[in-house]
């Protein structure tokens, strides 16, 4: 019995994410097709469409778990401890003095196996 429920839902959850992207998809044709009326209510359709789609979507499992996934993410940014504006700076003039330093290294053995190249090739 509980097999049943739950292919029921999950088709039910197949036809909802369906039925959203039909909805999103009206939404951007409708968007080209109404090219005669102003572009603000043309925006303003298509958001409602974006809207409606969303909510419909957010009414199956996988919309679910993608909400309580972003409210999630959102707790964890709420968490965390961000660099001050000088510990922004310092690390990224060390990248760029690393950065440098190893450009020149990298420039410098160019030279020289170029310098062996032509020692071992005999072309001047």
């Amino acid at each position: 019995m509980a097999t049943q429920e739950k292919r029921a839902s999950s088709l039910l959850d197949t036809a909802l994410l369906w039925l959203a992207i039909v909805v999103l998809l009206a939404s951007i044709v409708g968007y080209y097709y109404f090219t005669a009326h102003t572009d603000l209510v043309r925006v303003l359709g298509m958001l409602g469409g974006v809207v409606v789609a969303v909510a419909i979507a957010l009414q199956t499992q996988v919309g679910k778990m993608a909400w309580s996934y972003a409210q999630g993410s959102r707790t964890e940014l709420r968490r965390m401890v961000w660099p001050t504006r000088r510990e922004t700076i310092q690390t990224t003039l060390m990248v760029v003095v690393v950065v440098l330093i190893l450009a020149i290294f990298i420039w410098a053995l160019d030279i020289v196996l170029a310098w062996a190249v032509t020692l071992l090739t005999g072309r001047a």
